[in-house]
């Protein structure tokens, strides 16, 4: 029941800091990204490729098809960012003057988050990495959707639909056996899309790419907290 309710929290979370506190500037906000974006990668590589390469043993051919679905995750991460706009990793490009419901930002991130669902209950650490993950990815989004045009309404079914996709995820990983006998597969595809959004955050989050004393900092702690969880 956790794996289902924390995610949902996470959004909340994100939503209520924004929207009862209205940070001035987002220099916080942009140091919690590199920390999410530092445990999500150490996450995946600490937990998530083990579990992969682990399930295909000393088998070359099994373990480069993994491999391919690795490749093929990085690639869908990217297809998706054609319509949200980097969302995933902090940035959220679209119009705030417009008042049409971003149906296809939602539709984008609902498919990512649906995804990054499927291995939590299978997968130590991972939990705390999607959550860390959501909470300055919900900040994010919330700056903008209070900012634009959208009704409070419009903006509250968005912010639910979006909390909603990854226990979604969980529950067809646990309840469907069609689907969790691809796990494998699934996964490593999670594992692409984790690594490219994780890459992108430790890249992009610099201010002109300067060396950030306190970025590195939290990055350095978030692969500790990582790496013995």
């Amino acid at each position: 029941m956790i794996e289902y309710l924390l995610p949902i929290i996470a959004v909340f979370l994100g939503f209520g800091f924004v929207y009862f506190i209205q940070p001035s500037n987002q220099k916080s906000i942009k140091l919690l990204l590199s920390f999410s974006g530092g445990f999500l990668l150490s996450i995946t590589i600490f937990n998530l490729l083990p579990e992969i390469f682990d399930n295909h043993g000393h088998d070359h051919t099994n373990a480069k098809s993994a491999g391919i679905f690795i490749m093929a995750g990085i690639l869908l991460q990217i297809f998706l960012e054609f319509f949200s706009k980097g969302a995933e990793h902090g940035h959220v490009h679209l119009s705030s003057k417009s008042e049409e419901f971003p149906v296809v930002l939602l539709i984008s991130l609902f498919v990512h988050a649906i995804l990054e669902g499927f291995p939590i209950h299978q997968t130590h650490g991972l939990l705390a990495g999607i959550i860390i993950h959501k909470i300055p990815v919900a900040m994010i989004l919330s700056l903008f959707l209070l900012k634009s045009a959208l009704s409070k309404s419009s903006t509250i079914i968005f912010l639910i639909l979006f909390a909603l996709a990854t226990p979604i995820g969980s529950f067809i990983a646990e309840n469907f056996e069609a689907v969790n006998h691809y796990h494998t597969q699934i996964t490593a595809v999670v594992i692409g899309i984790f690594l490219h959004i994780s890459t992108t955050i430790l890249f992009e989050s610099s201010e002109g790419h300067k060396f950030n004393i306190a970025k590195l900092a939290s990055i350095i702690l978030a692969i500790t907290i990582a790496y013995f969880i």
